[in-house]
């Protein structure tokens, strides 16, 4: 490893960063640094190895063909590096940093953390509420939850489950409704930021969703399950947002029919995070809790 004398090795970060996000700007705000820091730090880099990496153009940077086969390599040994000094953690395996979607944070998780630390006492757990996509190998979080519809690339993956709607409302309005063309006589509750849609759960009924009546909009899925709870409408929901409020009876599932959304949960980490025995117990944690909730959904539209 000689040769790794001729070069800085914050050179060749630089370079691998410039290279996998496309821009100086983007470079810039992983490190930590300027875009002009970047910047020179590419001029050295380049020099010290003593052939050009990028091509300067006016839509900006261009990897050479040398340049694109460096940074592939850089990519492998800068993860390899990160796993390594995860490996650390292992001293300090009391903390976790678990990324999920606030909703998911808020409607779900907090309600069954009692079980994760009455049988694990000795992790401390910290939330980070946000649906943001996060740098696995550039970050402190330990683990992220998030909705996709496929596993994502370059990290280590595992569904937990799959993610499906039904409609939800009060007890008082599940009363009426005995099957699912009684829709069409209630109040219907909109996220309209929502990627779901009422046709989709509707089809296998010989309904459309143009059928049904209008009603409340609201902006996200909280202020909708809300709404439904209130009484004054039914609502698509999904089971780590009712659950909670089913369990407590503040909601009820009218119909047995649950419409895949065609996207799932899924479990994420650094490659090589497994190695560590918390990490391992909370993804263990957390199928096993998204299973009972399966489990409570199943129990709920038998009552």
């Amino acid at each position: 490893m000689k040769n790794l004398n001729q070069v800085s090795l914050t050179g060749l970060r630089v370079v691998e960063a410039v290279g996998r996000l496309g821009s100086l700007k983007n470079a810039a705000e992983e490190l930590g640094i300027t875009s002009g820091a970047v910047s020179q730090q590419l001029h050295k880099t380049e020099h010290q190895l003593g052939r050009p990496l990028f091509t300067r153009e006016p839509g900006g940077l261009k990897l050479t063909s040398l340049g694109t086969e460096i940074c592939r390599e850089l990519t492998l040994g800068l993860k390899q590096i990160s796993e390594a000094v995860a490996l650390a953690d292992r001293d300090r395996e009391e903390s976790l940093f678990l990324s999920v979607a606030p909703l998911l944070a808020e409607k779900w998780l907090v309600w069954r953390l009692s079980s994760f630390m009455k049988a694990n006492p000795d992790i401390n757990l910290r939330l980070d509420a946000n649906d943001q996509l996060v740098n696995l190998n550039h970050s402190d979080v330990d683990a992220c939850v998030r909705v996709h519809k496929r596993a994502p690339d370059d990290v280590y993956s595992e569904r937990l489950c799959e993610h499906f709607i039904y409609p939800v409302c009060s007890p008082e309005v599940a009363e009426r409704l005995k099957e699912p063309k009684d829709l069409l006589n209630e109040v219907i509750i909109r996220d309209y930021n929502s990627y779901y849609r009422w046709s989709d759960w509707l089809a296998p009924f010989g309904l459309k969703e143009s059928q049904l009546p209008k009603g409340h909009g609201f902006s996200n899925a909280s202020l909708c399950m809300d709404a439904a709870i209130a009484g004054h409408g039914v609502f698509l929901g999904w089971d780590t947002l009712v659950a909670n409020a089913v369990k407590q009876g503040q909601l009820r599932i009218p119909f047995d029919h649950r419409c895949s959304t065609g996207r799932s949960y899924w479990f994420i980490c650094r490659e090589g995070a497994l190695r560590s025995p918390s990490v391992r117990k909370l993804r263990d944690w957390l199928k096993e809790e998204i299973a009972q909730t399966a489990v409570e959904y199943d129990k709920a539209v038998k009552t």
